[in-house]
């Protein structure tokens, strides 16, 4: 799986824990990782993602249906997921004002669950306080 994962573009460093079941993605500090890609790679080299997170720091605004989105690059920016943690973030809309955010981008589906597993909407965990 290391092998899958540090050959994706925008790769600096994977670590994996094999005892814990995590895998942490080290991003390149001019790459920008495609969370579709991670996680085709992932269950190409035969592991099941059980849960996927992110920890950026990017900006709040809305994308052209006026929902909340997570601007993390000029082209990359994650849909938020409507709950009241992406609430709280809605002051910070178009006012360029930097964030950092611990979010999760994907959880399994229960085993009755026949859909295919995709990347969903980013729900927000923690707003990173410095």
């Amino acid at each position: 799986m290391q092998q899958h994962l540090g050959r994706l573009d925008g790769v600096s460093k994977v670590d994996v824990s094999l005892l814990g079941g995590k895998v942490a993605i080290l991003a390149k500090p001019d790459g920008k990782l495609d969370p579709k890609k991670i996680f085709k790679a992932t269950f190409d080299s035969g592991v099941t993602v059980a849960e996927m997170t992110i920890t950026a720091a990017g900006f709040i605004e809305r994308d052209a249906a006026q929902q909340l989105q997570f601007r993390v690059d000029g082209d990359q920016a994650f849909p938020l997921k409507v709950d009241a943690r992406a609430q709280e973030l809605e002051p910070l809309a178009g006012t360029g004002r930097a964030v950092t955010l611990r979010g999760r981008l994907y959880a399994k589906a229960p085993k009755n669950n026949k859909q295919r597993p995709e990347v969903q909407p980013l729900e927000v965990l923690e707003i990173i306080r410095k």
